[in-house]
């Protein structure tokens, strides 16, 4: 069987943490012939670690040598390498966010459609283990009614990277962090489309001076993205969520939920639990959870999706509604209005 030759481009953290050692862990389908990065020194020592045989600084060149491509870069760049590499025959699989707005993700779509490649994104989170019980349950709740979701962290602004950068991420808590929740909730959902957002995003903690955060240092003066968020959207099935995230709460402990509450049951992911009301009492299902693959299982699935043998679980038309969604907060938010679709 032919592996399909993959390229790495961007060989900052997320590369090193998440892409690079799944693929590894696929060697009989997949190998890693090409890396790029515009510190060419950094892809030259990730080269080595890893024995990747070719080191680029522009990534047009890398495409000449491989079948697909991993895009690990900052978001600022998603789209045009995307499209690039699209146009140039590559498969690509593209970190979260899809682009930094709705207009940028829709030309990532059409030069997808155009090439006749495969686009996917990378929101993990339908991967891990409650992710995907709760995708095979969901049947179980009925007409989903209301979803709650918090995304909460207490006092952890990213302190390193370009986390804190708009220019280069597009915003702060919501882009990077609540984005996950926001994809795994419709995935949950299903083919329901967003109709009304109203949002409020903050970042007066962060502006302040002399920060206690556990995540490393940053520069209060300069900060100007989000870490705290607010929003409620309505979709076109009825049901409304209620959603919450922020890289620097003052909150007791660290938070990720997200709930499902339907007309016969509800549903929770993290931890996963299925409340049904049955034979005359309140019954509470938990489940024994293996062991988070879900960098493995999402590399797995793009590169089996790239050799025609099965499909993609993250597909590039999913993750335009994220965005959308994400648009419309920081829209409402700067406008005081609720954005209506």
């Amino acid at each position: 069987m032919n592996k399909l030759k993959m390229g790495i481009i961007g060989a900052g953290g997320i590369a090193v943490s998440r892409h690079i050692p799944a693929y590894l862990l696929l060697k009989d389908k997949v190998n890693i012939v090409a890396v790029q990065d515009v510190n060419i020194e950094r892809a030259h020592k990730i080269a080595r670690e890893y024995d990747i045989p070719n080191v680029y600084h522009d990534y047009r060149d890398l495409f000449k040598e491989v079948d697909a491509v991993t895009i690990c870069t900052p978001n600022k760049f998603h789209a045009e390498i995307t499209i690039a590499a699209l146009e140039a025959g590559c498969h690509v699989l593209c970190e979260k966010p899809m682009g930094l707005n709705t207009s940028e993700c829709e030309k990532m779509i059409e030069a997808a459609k155009k090439s006749k490649r495969l686009l996917g994104i990378g929101y993990h989170y339908r991967f891990m283990p409650e992710g995907q019980l709760a995708k095979q349950a969901i049947h179980e709740i009925g007409d989903p009614l209301v979803t709650r979701v918090q995304a909460l962290r207490r006092r952890k602004v990213p302190g390193w990277g370009v986390f804190t950068n708009k220019d280069l991420q597009g915003g702060g808590s919501l882009i990077d962090f609540g984005c996950h929740l926001i994809d795994l909730s419709l995935w949950l959902l299903g083919e329901t489309e967003p109709v009304e957002v109203i949002g409020k995003t903050y970042n007066r903690l962060s502006k302040t001076p002399n920060q206690i955060n556990d995540w490393g240092t940053f520069d209060h003066e300069s900060f100007d993205v989000d870490d705290h968020v607010s929003a409620y959207v309505t979709f076109t099935n009825g049901s409304t969520m209620l959603f919450e995230c922020s890289w620097a709460a003052n909150i007791k402990e660290d938070t990720t939920h997200l709930s499902i509450s339907g007309s016969e049951a509800g549903i929770s992911v993290f931890p996963y639990e299925l409340y049904t009301p049955k034979y005359g009492a309140f019954m509470t299902t938990t489940a024994s959870i293996e062991e988070d693959k879900s960098g493995f299982l999402q590399a797995k699935n793009f590169v089996e999706s790239c050799l025609g043998e099965t499909d993609l679980i993250v597909k590039p038309e999913e993750s335009l509604r994220v965005t959308k969604i994400i648009d419309a907060i920081y829209e409402s938010s700067q406008s005081g209005k609720s954005v209506r679709f």
